[in-house]
């Protein structure tokens, strides 16, 4: 099988297991993962936070944006501009607007930023924090992009439920640097065979 197909296949299977959750359980979870990473905070590098606004079923992550406002981070919400994202500030109550996919994103005119901590979302991920997205490589092409200068800290969030035994790798792949779930917190570089 090729590795596109693989990947295909995997994607699939997790977001099917992601859909498949309860919602009670749904958010649940995502209140588990917002407290994990607020306790790592400390971690993060100087600078603006990037976030993601929740789609399909995804976690949640409007409490933690909250939350990571109040704790008195910047945040930066994704723009897709081909072929990669830009990250624009925004705060908890500012407005955004509809673009498609059902993405959400910050007005024309909010200033841009470069985030020193991503939190990227994920269809799938292995315990190497190998990541699978969504299939058009925007995270991995943002994250090579910016890690020609400082490299952010990247941490996937993601239900333990999307974990695949291994993620196949193609060259423009970028690991993540942690992945938070619920139940667990994978580090890369620790745990490898």
């Amino acid at each position: 099988m090729l590795v596109v197909e693989e990947k295909a296949a995997l994607r699939a299977r997790a977001l099917a297991h992601r859909d498949g959750l309860d919602p009670a359980h749904r958010e649940e979870a995502s209140g588990r993962i917002a407290d994990r990473i607020l306790t790592m905070t400390r971690r993060f590098r100087d600078g603006p936070v990037s976030v993601f606004w929740p789609i399909r079923s995804e976690v949640d992550t409007r409490q933690l944006m909250e939350r990571l406002a109040a704790a008195g981070k910047q945040l930066a919400l994704p723009v897709v501009c081909k072929p990669r994202l830009r990250f624009h500030a925004w705060k908890p109550g500012e407005p955004l607007r509809t673009t498609g996919f059902g993405l959400s994103q910050p007005l024309d005119g909010a200033p841009e930023v470069v985030p020193a901590t991503m939190l990227v979302p994920l269809a799938a991920f292995d315990r190497w924090c190998n990541r699978i997205g969504y299939g058009a490589a925007y995270y991995d092409s943002t994250i090579s992009a910016l890690s020609e200068g400082t490299p952010p800290l990247t941490i996937g969030l993601g239900f333990s439920i999307q974990r695949v035994e291994r993620v196949p790798i193609e060259e423009h792949d970028r690991p993540l640097d942690i992945v938070v779930t619920e139940d667990e917190v994978f580090v890369r570089g620790e745990g490898r065979p």
